[in-house]
């Protein structure tokens, strides 16, 4: 049986949202990073340590390193590659120093997760993250002028591209670029439209397969070192689990995840099960992957999205949506591939910006509210399955 430690996201002193607030929800533990490191510095453990005794102070335990960033040299495996998987090898054995056993990382190129509107409101008037492949179509292909865009979309998408695009005016076509090259929480890199022009070019001669090859080549660097000092690697599945921009990804579905597994089999490397960016697409049966990858579970992303049309989608509340989070529940904590005493960090993965967090400047879809919601649907969904 799978037993679950509820976590909630931190973004460290700057962070809104305190560990005070985070402490009253109920949680136990934090999932966090240090953010003010560059990305492809190795993390010095004096830093970590220092860390981890501020959230230690307030009687709670960082769990989940989300995330130590892959460089894309690295993704790209190119330049000085080599430099930034020794930094990352050294920032390991330094958060395993300090007895951070789960690390979380994606290896998405360029852009993190990925959303076209961070205040969609809803009929309730709370307020989500949406994204939406028409606007999508209109960065793309009349904003940031990628050759070649229009064969990444359907016809009907490209004809409801242009229409938009023609009555779209300076302010929300500037609010749409913004949004998604100014980075969300977490993704830790903000381009502008040359930078990211730039960087979309440097991946133009990397497939799927080459992507992938890069993939296992870091993990077969990187996982020895996990090993030697307790360290679960948790890899993110892609956000959303489709090529964007033209760019590949290559953790979007249970073959991506067989690939990875089968070429690197140590136990050590696992994944982040987040049933809201693989619920993304009807393509992915949730309840197949959790059965198939149980033991490779290292942390848990809840949460619920709603499906629109041609691809579109916005995250919906964590008991709602198209993600059947009672079905999904019920699998995990069903599952026999666990022992008794092993805990599986979990978190509920965002949540609406509402009621007195609609007034706050909040780190998009980590309001505190929002998350406490989503933090007392899932508990009480875990307490009513395991004692029906």
């Amino acid at each position: 049986m799978m037993n679950i430690i509820e976590s909630f996201r931190w973004y460290g002193p700057k962070d809104p949202v305190t560990l005070d607030d985070i402490k009253q929800a109920g949680a136990r533990g934090i999932v966090s990073a240090l953010h003010d490191i560059q990305n492809g510095e190795s993390w010095p453990l004096e830093t970590i340590r220092l860390y981890k005794n501020q959230i230690s102070a307030k009687n709670l335990e960082w769990l989940v390193v989300e995330s130590v960033p892959v460089h894309e040299n690295i993704k790209m495996k190119k330049g000085n590659y080599e430099h930034y998987i020794n930094n990352y090898k050294l920032t390991l054995e330094n958060l395993g120093k300090i007895g951070i056993s789960t690390v979380c990382f994606n290896f998405m190129p360029v852009l993190d997760w990925t959303r076209t509107d961070i205040s969609y409101t809803l009929e309730d008037g709370s307020k989500t993250l949406r994204f939406d492949i028409i606007d999508i179509a209109v960065f793309d292909q009349y904003i940031l002028q990628r050759e070649n865009s229009t064969i990444s979309y359907s016809d009907s998408v490209n004809i409801l591209a242009e229409d938009k695009f023609s009555r779209m005016s300076a302010k929300s076509i500037e609010e749409l670029k913004n949004v998604i090259l100014a980075g969300l929480p977490g993704s830790e890199e903000t381009y502008t439209l040359e930078t990211f022009r730039t960087m979309i070019d440097g991946y133009s001669l990397i497939s799927h397969e080459q992507l992938r090859s890069n993939l296992i080549h870091f993990l077969s660097e990187i996982i020895p070192v996990a090993e030697k000092f307790s360290v679960k690697l948790a890899i993110h599945p892609d956000d959303p689990p489709f090529d964007i921009f033209g760019l590949p990804r290559i953790v979007s579905s249970k073959q991506d995840l067989e690939f990875i597994f089968e070429r690197v089999p140590s136990n050590s490397n696992g994944f982040c099960f987040c049933s809201g960016s693989l619920g993304v697409t009807k393509k992915n049966d949730l309840l197949d992957i959790i059965n198939t990858f149980s033991t490779r579970i290292h942390f848990l992303h809840l949460r619920s999205v709603r499906h629109e049309k041609q691809g579109s989608f916005h995250e919906a509340n964590h008991l709602e949506g198209d993600t059947n989070l009672v079905e999904i529940m019920n699998a995990i904590i069903g599952n026999e591939g666990y022992a008794p005493d092993v805990l599986i960090p979990m978190r509920p993965d965002h949540g609406h910006q509402m009621l007195d967090d609609l007034n706050k400047d909040l780190n998009p879809g980590y309001s505190a509210i929002g998350r406490l919601k989503g933090l007392a649907e899932l508990r009480g969904l875990e307490i009513g399955l395991r004692y029906r």
